[in-house]
């Protein structure tokens, strides 16, 4: 592989939805350092923090009916069942939710935990606190999609978080998503919580941390339980 090849492999691509705010962080950084050079420095690396947040690198995403695909990086918050929210039109009676929160170092690119269609996408305004605690799934602003999979309907829902005041989806009604496939991203900090329907296993324990569009959330149609974790 020669040099070219290595440098292209190695950086990772800013998401469109990121450059205007890489780029305003870079004049802001040269203005300020025309009123005093360290504060310029100290924009420089706000600025590559910007171009580090909005990263949207390629994932290799199991390409199987039965398996639920994490939507989100970052660290698994919960794996519960709880009954979604009303404005997703899922029923009343619990479902399993496994819960991804991104802090503000994750990448922030959402995408398809299963493959299917999209019948319903359902905004709803809120609050903005802190997306790690278990009341941000009914107070904080979200915005949520049903999904008709092979296994039934499941719902995914992107949580605004404490600093986050942006909800990106770029996914309508009746369009068919693939597996891993992009359809949103929240600024700056948040939370996507995945809701399934009977006979799914989870596959993740609470704290592990998970990878979009590669780690496997949960299983159907497995005879094995729930995974069972130790802490080393």
């Amino acid at each position: 592989m020669s040099l070219v090849d290595t440098i292209r492999s190695t950086l990772v691509p800013i998401h469109r939805e990121g450059w205007k705010f890489v780029a305003g962080f870079f004049v802001v950084s040269l203005l300020l350092g025309a009123a005093w050079e360290p504060l310029m420095w100290i924009g420089f690396i706000l600025t590559a923090w910007c171009a580090y947040f909005f990263r949207d690198p390629e994932r290799m995403t199991p390409q199987d009916d039965d398996l639920v695909i994490s939507p989100a990086d970052g660290r698994v918050s919960a794996v519960a069942m709880v009954t979604p929210p009303a404005e997703l039109e899922l029923g009343d009676q619990p479902m399993m939710r496994i819960s991804v929160f991104m802090n503000v170092f994750n990448c922030h690119v959402n995408r398809a935990p299963m493959r299917g269609r999209v019948s319903r996408v359902a905004y709803r305004a809120g609050k903005f606190l802190n997306a790690d605690l278990d009341k941000a799934s009914q107070e904080n602003e979200r915005n949520g999609l049903v999904i008709e999979s092979a296994h039934g309907a499941i719902g995914v829902v992107q949580i605004a978080g404490l600093v986050a005041r942006r909800i990106l989806c770029w996914t309508s009604m009746n369009d068919s998503l693939e597996a891993g496939e992009r359809f949103g991203l929240i600024r700056f900090g948040s939370r996507l919580d995945v809701f399934l329907p009977a006979g799914v296993q989870p596959r993740v324990s609470v704290g592990q941390m998970a990878v979009a569009g590669e780690t496997v959330l949960a299983e159907f149609g497995s005879d094995k339980g729930p995974v069972i974790s130790r802490r080393g």
